[in-house]
């Protein structure tokens, strides 16, 4: 059983809590972020001094940062299948996933807090359509990968990389812009809404 301190509407704790449902690990919940308990407080910052979420608590202490937070439940759970022992299948596991948290992270930000968030500072039509248009060439990166396994991010079995790119791609469809037709993302979208967790935590509640 582990703690998880944040809203379940979150894309990074709602990476967690796929990855929990992968591994079939009981947790208590409980909200923290926008519109529930603050993330600004002392008690929160001794947590996570970056006054974010997820933030996750068991026997062994805290933890921040989602992709590690995947990474360390997957591996107390011996869950060699999402994240693998031998050092180099488990690198390419890590790279895609780190992947996730800076290059593509970064191409989505503007255009997600303009058209989707309607943050004021975000505004600007034309700082919004470069935005688009980076994140648009970075899925085509992984539409390429796709392309190439003809399954997964790292080849032809799901690990911790499709769960980070997983919710990735959903935020990329939903987001109401132009986007082009990736054949690979789309039949890979289809692989994961065969997983309970996807649907559950990755895909806005699909059937």
């Amino acid at each position: 059983m582990i703690r998880i301190l944040g809203k379940a509407s979150s894309i990074n704790v709602r990476k967690v809590l796929w990855t929990c449902a992968e591994i079939q690990l009981d947790y208590d919940r409980q909200d923290y972020g926008s519109g529930f308990e603050p993330t600004d407080t002392l008690e929160f910052l001794a947590l996570n001094p970056n006054g974010l979420v997820p933030v996750i608590a068991d026997e062994t202490g805290v933890l921040w940062e989602s992709n590690t937070i995947c990474r360390y439940v997957a591996t107390v759970a011996a869950r060699t299948d999402l994240l693998p022992a031998d050092p180099r299948k488990r690198a390419l596991v890590e790279q895609w996933m780190d992947w996730q948290a800076t290059e593509l992270n970064a191409s989505w930000r503007v255009a997600f807090l303009g058209l989707v968030r309607r943050d004021p500072a975000y505004s600007d039509p034309d700082v919004i359509t470069a935005s688009v248009n980076a994140w648009n060439r970075t899925m085509g990166i992984l539409d390429r990968r796709l392309t190439f396994t003809g399954a997964y991010a790292t080849g032809a079995t799901f690990t911790l990389a499709d769960v980070v790119l997983g919710l990735s791609v959903n935020r990329w469809r939903m987001t109401p812009m132009d986007r082009p037709g990736y054949p690979a993302i789309t039949a890979y979208h289809e692989r994961l809404i065969a997983r309970p967790g996807y649907r559950a935590h990755g895909a806005n509640g699909l059937p």
